[in-house]
């Protein structure tokens, strides 16, 4: 039984029951999704400023590296996932999902090192913009266009001077992002619960530590350890989790457009927390990939499906058949 679907009371007709229930996910399930989703990027953006200080002692990787490593063990503690209740096929879903998550937290964390927060997290989000084209649709596409241009004005390109390691690395992340959006869909589609997220974040984190190891050798202290330690829990347990409860309750179009609020929430975060102003452009721009992040979610909840309930698996792009 999904942990998503309703327990059948004794009594009642039975589908008087499913329209009951599908009732509930019809009217809830967007607006739930759309506060899970928000207070995950606040969560990522404030762990993410957090970290920032640490850059001097264990470096952007090594700081990537130690957050991964304590996400995938606290993970696999909390959730304790049940190998033998996977298919093969879940377990290879589960460890590239893994290997996208690494992938887009070490490339945003080396982006953080040369650009402002808010920046590379505008740059970072052309990658859920990419998923929002597959929606159905044209309104959609406009506004996705609308975010664009907000991310445009983010960047402020005509200005000449954005590093070029930076933008690598947010473009990095940004298709690591699109990747991860795409994939925990599907695993939240085929896998109870969190399992598969508690199956992921440990690959995740064995190949964070992996690549980042030879450059925390020397530089790591136990003070760095217990303050990774909490930095985990903020993010990235926290915000993916209510991620992986949010897919369930959005379609990838929606939820990748609805992403386009964690530039406004990064821009807000580096001015509060590391005194990043923002010039004119990139709070215009703010306002541009609000606007259309709002727009694009108005029609965001899942089918559920009538025989059960439950929210009902959309077809997926072929890339992510295919895995």
């Amino acid at each position: 039984m999904s942990a998503f679907e309703p327990q059948r009371p004794q009594g009642g007709s039975p589908s008087r029951l499913r329209t009951a229930a599908g009732g509930r996910l019809r009217r809830g399930g967007a607006e739930t999704g759309f506060l899970m989703a928000v207070a995950s990027m606040t969560s990522v953006q404030l762990g993410l400023a957090l970290a920032v200080p640490l850059f001097g002692q264990l470096g952007a990787i090594g700081t990537a590296g130690l957050r991964l490593a304590w996400g995938g063990l606290l993970m696999l503690v909390l959730i304790r996932p049940r190998l033998r209740a996977f298919t093969r096929q879940d377990l290879l879903a589960c460890t590239v999902l893994g290997a996208a998550t690494a992938g887009m937290m070490l490339f945003f964390m080396l982006s953080v090192a040369h650009l402002p927060l808010g920046t590379a997290s505008a740059l970072e989000f052309l990658g859920p913009l990419a998923v929002s084209l597959y929606g159905p649709g044209g309104g959609r596409k406009v506004w996705t266009a609308l975010a664009a241009l907000g991310v445009v004005l983010l960047t402020e390109p005509w200005h000449g001077g954005l590093d070029v390691v930076g933008l690598v690395c947010a473009l990095a992340a940004a298709g690591c992002w699109a990747a991860y959006i795409l994939l925990t869909q599907r695993v939240g589609d085929r896998v109870t619960g969190l399992s598969g997220l508690a199956v992921s974040m440990p690959v995740a984190g064995l190949l964070g530590t992996l690549i980042a190891a030879p450059g925390l050798w020397g530089h790591v202290t136990w003070r760095a350890v217990g303050i990774m330690l909490v930095l985990a829990a903020v993010s990235p347990v926290l915000p993916f989790a209510l991620e992986f409860l949010a897919l369930r309750r959005l379609t990838t179009a929606a939820f990748g457009t609805l992403m386009s609020l964690e530039p406004a929430i990064a821009l807000l975060i580096g001015l509060l927390v590391l005194g990043q102003t923002p010039d004119l452009a990139p709070a215009a721009g703010v306002v541009l990939v609000v606007i259309a992040g709002v727009g694009a979610t108005r029609t965001g909840a899942r089918t559920p499906d009538p025989g059960t309930g439950s929210a009902e698996p959309e077809p997926r792009p072929g890339v992510v058949e295919a895995v």
